[in-house]
């Protein structure tokens, strides 16, 4: 999934395209949403055109100086060991920030022995298992650099990226409620529903003002709605993990595969969201901007 890119008029559909992921599988949620954000970035950018047949992109751009980019005659070299690079052995292509010597840059970079290496024991996971998100140790890896230095973060798209993550999330819950509407028996779990409901809901409100805001002003740097969003998105999602177990007790956790997996899958990917550290962004962006 990579059209439409964000900011281009069906950003709804883009959002919509990334929850059905989630609603079918987070793992593939996280891999699709890293290779669609790939291509938006580049894209933003001006990096060349979009993936090639065969191609699978990741964004791998955790803890940036745990990678450095030397100059190498008319090309860059990165060495260094980057963790949490999702898709480690499935991505043939990622977008890596490395700290050069004139600030954080992003690269791209292809995802081969013996410049790129995953590194086994380094993702010891339960949920999220198979995201695959090992550290990988970057050897004098041959890369290209996409934009300048601070380009990355810089842009308009990054809080588009971050709002497609929370997608994701929102898609992730819709998964894990459905168990809840098919086997809600009872008034205490018919009022666990009910709740589930009024939480996605807001979840899937927010989402849709965020991809009118995005299309009306695609230049926008859309930081504080991006916080909002994933805030709500989140605190959603995790009402409906914690009411669907309420309502249905240890039996689906315990007897249902794939309902377990879910519930581990979401519970990780959740942790994306840096939670109180985000919040006080976002207060501290409304006490500068206009209020409410």
């Amino acid at each position: 999934m990579v059209e439409p890119l964000p900011g281009k008029g069906a950003t709804a559909e883009r959002l919509w395209k990334l929850a059905e992921l989630g609603r079918a599988d987070p793992v593939t949620a996280r891999l699709g949403e890293g290779h669609a954000d790939a291509a938006a970035i580049r894209a933003e950018l001006g990096d060349d055109g979009p993936p090639a047949a065969g191609e699978r992109w990741g964004v791998w751009a955790a803890v940036p100086k745990s990678v450095t980019a030397t100059r190498a005659g008319d090309g860059w070299r990165l060495s260094g060991e980057r963790p949490w690079c999702s898709g480690a052995a499935w991505c043939t292509h990622a977008l890596v920030t490395a700290e050069a010597d004139d600030g954080i840059r992003l690269f791209a970079v292809t995802n081969e022995t013996p410049y790129a290496v995953p590194l086994d024991g380094t993702w010891p996971a339960v949920g999220m298992a198979a995201s695959d998100s090992r550290t990988i140790r970057f050897t004098d890896a041959p890369a290209r650099p996409v934009g300048g230095p601070g380009d990355y973060v810089n842009r308009p798209g990054f809080w588009h990226g971050g709002i497609g993550v929370a997608a994701c999330w929102y898609g992730g819950a819709l998964g894990i409620a459905g168990l809840l509407r098919e086997r809600a028996d009872g008034p205490h779990a018919l009022a666990h529903l009910g709740a589930v409901d009024v939480a996605l809901g807001a979840a899937r409100a927010v989402l849709a003002e965020a991809a009118a805001a995005i299309d009306a002003d695609p230049a926008a740097v859309q930081h504080r709605l991006a916080l909002r969003v994933r805030a709500t998105v989140e605190a959603a999602a995790t009402e409906v993990i914690d009411r669907v177990g309420r309502a249905l007790g240890a039996g689906p956790l315990s007897r249902d595969e794939r309902h377990a997996r879910r519930v581990a899958d979401l519970t990780v990917y959740l942790r994306q969201s840096h939670a109180e550290a985000d919040l006080e962004q976002l207060g501290r962006l409304v006490q500068e901007e206009s209020p409410w």
